[in-house]
């Protein structure tokens, strides 16, 4: 089911072809090194080089007898090189391979995913000043609060997405490391130079300090930040589903010609990809609780980490660049109803304009509590009465009108006034960047 939805650049990092020519290129580099140390004669290296070759199927068929894929690939290149293949992982031990090329895969995943994101930076940030100004209600509790933007929706949704880019980059940095140090990390067999040379010829920094491994933190660092990148995407999709309800009808997905909603129901519209979304979030998040599971491994190394990675990492990796692909689209297709935005601002009549006349009643000089108190009133009986509304009660009460005039509580009721500061938060978000 998964690869149906697998984008191919992505997909073909997690390919076996893609893992066992990485696991080829260190292990070539390695005795590139040691030749350069005066380790192994340069015409060895060299029918290494022109030799090494591999077969995924018959790496496939020796591990089904060797019961270790390390060693099925060492036997299958073995067969392409010849006697010089003695040379090939010498002083090694598999996680040198396994671990340098897996911090490889996340590192060319990582990058992927990183132009994806500011992918979806470029949408929103579109998005927000195309409707910087549209006005719609705030709510609090799925309850309305005072009036807002969908421009400002857009715009934190960006200022998250950054923060999203950041991090993915802090983990990025954290796990392009590589390690060809060893059973278990002391370079018994092979010099430190070794390392220096296949880790540069990688594009990765040495691990200063490893075991048999490179440390899990590392992994759980960076599945954690998908996880929450993911948690983002999961919150724009919430928030979209919510807009879309036939109640409220603020924005929708976007439904192209020949969509079916329902197989019962030919009205139907339905929120289809915010639910996806919604629902491949929690596997990132789950992913990620794994990760961290995998921390802590016994003495120097043990193996319970590998099962759950090989599964873990590249599937998060997947699900992350899909999901991403999903949301950029959404954004960039999303229908939005000012109209119907405006429809509902009214539907409290009034109500979202309570704390305006409580705030210009505490300038009159009576206190917070007493200013409460005068509002909530008429406010109740606007929330039991649906043909009343806040403007005509507070107009009716003899205690507000003793402080404020006609002429000032009609001011308040302006949605455009309350809202004065919107350029200011775009200047110093949007705008900005």
């Amino acid at each position: 089911m998964i690869k149906r939805y697998t984008l191919p650049e992505m997909g073909k990092i997690w390919e076996d072809e893609f893992k066992y020519s990485t696991w080829l290129k260190i292990e070539i580099l390695a005795c590139e090194a040691r030749a350069e140390l005066g380790k192994i004669p340069a015409e060895d290296v060299d029918v290494i080089k022109q030799n090494a070759n591999f077969e995924v199927e018959r790496i496939l068929e020796i591990e089904e007898t060797t019961k270790h894929d390390v060693i099925a690939f060492l036997t299958n290149v073995a067969e392409h090189v010849g006697p010089e293949s003695r040379h090939i992982h010498y002083g090694m031990t598999s996680s040198d391979i396994l671990d340098t090329t897996l911090s490889y895969q996340m590192k060319t995943a990582g990058n992927l995913l990183l132009t994806r994101l500011e992918r979806l930076k470029t949408a929103l940030r579109a998005r927000a000043l195309e409707h910087k100004h549209t006005i719609c209600v705030g709510r609090s509790h799925g309850i309305h609060a005072e009036p807002t933007t969908m421009g400002l929706k857009f715009a934190l949704w960006f200022e998250e997405t950054k923060r999203n880019i950041e991090r993915l980059k802090a983990a990025i940095e954290n796990i392009s490391v590589g390690q060809i140090s060893g059973a278990v990390g002391t370079f018994e067999h092979l010099s430190p130079k070794v390392e220096e040379y296949v880790c540069k010829n990688m594009g990765l920094k040495p691990a200063s300090v490893t075991t048999q491994v490179i440390q899990r933190d590392r992994h759980a660092q960076f599945l954690t930040a998908l996880a929450i990148t993911g948690a983002t995407l999961e919150k724009i999709a919430v928030e979209i589903r919510h807009l879309q309800r036939t109640e409220v009808l603020e924005a929708e997905e976007y439904f192209s010609k020949g969509q079916k909603g329902s197989s019962a129901m030919p009205h139907k519209r339905n929120p289809i990809v915010s639910e996806r979304i919604t629902g491949l979030a929690r596997l990132l998040r789950s992913n990620s609780m794994a990760a961290m599971e995998n921390v802590a491994l016994w003495h120097e190394r043990d193996i319970s980490h590998s099962s759950v990675e090989r599964v873990i990492v590249p599937v998060s990796c997947i699900i992350l660049d899909y999901t991403l692909n999903l949301m950029i689209n959404l954004i960039e297709n999303l229908i939005v109803y000012p109209e119907n935005m405006l429809k509902n601002l009214e539907i409290t009549r009034g109500l979202v304009f309570s704390q305006s006349i409580m705030l210009k009643l505490v300038t009159k000089g009576i206190t917070r509590e007493e200013a409460y108190k005068f509002v909530q009133e008429p406010a109740m009986k606007v929330w039991q009465d649906k043909n009343k509304n806040l403007k005509s009660e507070l107009l009716q009460s003899p205690e507000i009108m003793k402080l404020l005039t006609k002429e000032e509580i009609e001011e308040i009721f302006d949605s455009n006034k309350m809202l004065k500061n919107v350029d200011f938060i775009f200047a110093r978000s949007v705008e900005a960047n």
